[in-house]
């Protein structure tokens, strides 16, 4: 690991010198990739000069024990202790981010909120977990872009499909891909009975036209006036546009915009997002062993979280985590959750990377 980290080091002190000699300012396309590999590198590179330095005061404060001054030697043992506990510390987290970084990290996010099991209650809390994501996105200051939905009359909506752009989006969201249990006494329930719904959530990195290639032949793009129920996810011009994929059979329909070609350009991002998930899909099952390792990020129908009002509970059962907070938790309070699969699954994997050494 220690040599890693030092080839490590001695890359990051060459990028530094390039950036700052003056030949860069005249190649803007190599000075975004410098600076890109520069910022990637400098947690790890901070956290490996932490622990150099820890190392050396250790050796110091060893060698202030051979003194014959008492107050040295106290001092040296205090020096000792703290040195100690940084170095194990520093060793766990250069450990975690060590760990082989998923390539699509970095990436916006597409998320695909549908309803499930239980009718109009089901629309009713995919609206609520959507508004829920987009409080979560406002919370961390990313841009929440409304791509497509459908709404139902009373409030609800039976699909959304929103854009998440912000640094390091997809790192953090894509462990909320699976299904999400929601327990309550529906308002329309005369008789104060607990019913169950379900909504699935996928979440998508967003893909760029080098990820995905599409072939114009494959496409058939209908345009039509938008319609519904009216609301957000409605406009009224001659602007809704349907992309048809012949290959896969995917539709995509997009009237969120007032432009027939920001319509068109959603979509299309939209179907990228989808080809390819159905990509990352099928190297998931390839890698089945590896998915197993990971919290949830694979497995589109698995259960992952219950919400359960009358208890006012909320269950993520991939880590038996439980908190007593749902109202906060449906206002976009969820980085508590995020952090806990975030930390498990790092766990997961240093312990598959331990056994594999």
């Amino acid at each position: 690991m220690f040599d890693k980290l030092e080839d490590i080091l001695i890359r990051y002190e060459e990028i530094q010198e390039e950036l700052n000699s003056p030949e860069i300012a005249n190649n803007q396309e190599r000075y975004r990739q410098l600076m890109k590999e520069y910022s990637e590198l400098t947690p790890l590179v901070e956290k490996y000069r932490e622990y150099k330095n820890a190392k050396q005061t250790m050796e110091d404060s060893l060698a202030m024990l051979e003194e014959p001054d008492e107050e040295l030697k106290e001092l040296a043992k205090e020096e000792l202790a703290e040195s100690k506990e940084t170095i194990a510390r520093c060793e766990k987290e250069l450990k975690i981010l060590l760990l082989p970084k998923d390539p699509n990290d970095d990436k916006n996010v597409i998320v695909e909120i549908r309803a499930g099991a239980g009718g109009d209650e089901s629309a009713l809390f995919a609206a609520e977990i959507y508004r829920m994501y987009v409080h979560y996105a406002e919370s961390r200051r990313w841009r929440v872009e409304l791509m497509e939905c459908e709404e139902i009359g009373i409030g609800g909506m039976k699909s959304v499909t929103f854009m998440i752009t912000g640094t390091g989006a997809y790192s953090v969201m894509k462990y909320e891909s699976g299904v999400h249990r929601v327990q309550r006494v529906p308002e329309t329930e005369s008789g104060g009975r607990i019913h169950t719904s379900t909504i699935t959530v996928a979440v998508m990195p967003e893909a760029e036209e080098v990820d995905v290639q599409i072939d114009e032949k494959d496409i058939r793009i209908d345009v039509m006036r938008a319609s519904g129920n009216g609301g957000q996810c409605v406009n009224t011009t001659d602007s809704a546009v349907r992309l048809t994929h012949y290959p896969t059979g995917i539709v995509i329909y997009s009237q969120t915009e007032k432009s027939q070609l920001q319509n068109k350009e959603k979509a299309f991002a939209l179907l990228r997002a989808k080809l390819y998930d159905i990509e990352q899909q099928k190297q998931h099952d390839a890698e089945a062993e590896a998915r197993r390792s990971q919290i949830g990020t694979g497995d589109r129908s698995e259960k992952i979280r219950t919400y359960n009002f009358p208890q006012g509970r909320v269950t993520d059962h991939r880590i038996n985590l439980t908190l007593y907070k749902i109202d906060k938790i449906m206002d976009g309070d969820i980085q508590e959750i995020l952090d806990a699969l975030i930390s498990a699954d790092q766990a997961a994997k240093l312990l598959q990377m331990n056994e594999a050494s």
